[in-house]
């Protein structure tokens, strides 16, 4: 299709714009903690526990990592201003138990970042598993809490992290994809389109929105500031925010142009899949990168059954965001106002769910 893309709508030629085809023979991507790394990590859990810290309270000044500190600084920078996510594999948990991993995971996200509120009960860490509910027909359940694939979708704050306590029995694979490489792609074939995903869109807040808001908030797939791209999509969440009275009914080209994106998302030569390990940390920037899962099928037993920890983190080096995010990002800081200590007794997370 000829048609000229407005002068705003322009390719993004940046290290973030990869292909999954490619980026799946490479390997620089994964970072392999080694013996040393593992015997710090193991030093500043006994110093943090010394302290008595615990989280959300923990900082990284609880959790000093000599040596893998400044390597944690350049996968920052890597996920923030590079390709836009690392897998950190190796880290040793076997002897471990539950509550000591959290801290492990939590204390070597304070060096990438300050952990936020993941959830309108102030939930400063994410517990991925399946608790038996369907996002489809329950608006404020979060595909985290089931075992269904997760259509393609990012995340608030700068970068989500996962780590993997136990894969499933079959399936749960991870699978990102490049929201830049896409923005490039769409703009390559169907500028028309691409002008649709620089328009606000309402998207639904499931039923988290703190009192005095709208239950929706607006904002724009692709948004620039300055130089740097950013992408904030999640199209089961734009189509439930048509439910509520005010919101304006989607266009056939705004379907078209969601359908173009989750065509692209669905191209194999464009995504990347991962299997995860036990004691694999991913790192994702929110800005850059699409994530989502495989449905899987889970083992009967609950102490095998699939279970990542999540964060979401605010790295401090993005200097302005788009205006638009303002909104969404002020229902975290209303949640974080009383952050709550990590539940571990699956009964409890199961009858409280997110909401």
């Amino acid at each position: 299709m000829n048609i000229n893309a407005p002068s705003t709508h322009r390719a993004y030629a940046h290290r973030s714009a990869w292909h999954g085809d490619s980026m799946a023979q490479r390997d620089d991507w994964i970072v392999i903690l080694t013996p040393k790394h593992n015997a710090e990590i193991r030093a500043a859990l006994s110093h943090a526990k010394q302290q008595g810290a615990r989280i959300p309270a923990l900082g990284k000044q609880h959790f000093a990592l000599p040596t893998l500190g400044a390597e944690l600084l350049a996968i920052r920078d890597e996920i923030v201003n590079g390709v836009g996510f690392a897998l950190v594999r190796g880290l040793e948990i076997d002897e471990l138990t539950l509550e000591d991993t959290a801290l492990v995971y939590w204390g070597i996200g304070s060096h990438l970042g300050a952990g936020k509120a993941q959830n309108a009960q102030g939930d400063m860490l994410g517990h991925v598993t399946d608790l038996g509910v369907d996002y489809r027909t329950d608006m404020n359940v979060r595909g985290y809490q089931t075992r269904l694939g997760l259509p393609f979708h990012n995340d608030a704050q700068d970068v989500v992290g996962l780590l993997c306590l136990r894969p499933a029995r079959e399936g749960g694979k991870s699978r990102i994809v490049s929201s830049t490489a896409i923005h490039n792609v769409v703009l390559e074939r169907r500028p028309d389109l691409l002008a649709e995903l620089y328009r606000p869109i309402a998207v639904d807040r499931r039923g988290e929105a703190p009192e005095g808001k709208l239950p929706y908030y607006r904002g724009c797939v692709f948004e620039w500031i300055g130089e740097r791209l950013f992408c904030r999509y999640n199209r089961t969440y734009m189509e439930s925010a048509q439910r509520f009275d005010g919101v304006p009914a989607l266009t056939p080209l705004q379907i078209e142009a969601f359908e173009l994106v989750d065509e692209l998302c669905r191209d194999p030569a464009l995504y990347l899949d991962m299997d995860f390990q036990r004691g694999d940390m991913q790192f994702i920037s929110n800005y850059s990168v699409l994530h989502s899962r495989t449905e899987y099928t889970d083992w009967p037993e609950l102490d095998r059954r699939r279970y990542l920890l999540r964060l979401w983190l605010d790295t401090g080096l993005i200097a302005q965001l788009p205006e638009s995010y303002r909104d969404r990002y002020e229902d975290m800081k209303f949640w974080g106002a009383n952050p709550k200590p990590p539940i571990f007794d699956h009964s409890a997370r199961s009858a409280e769910l997110a909401h």
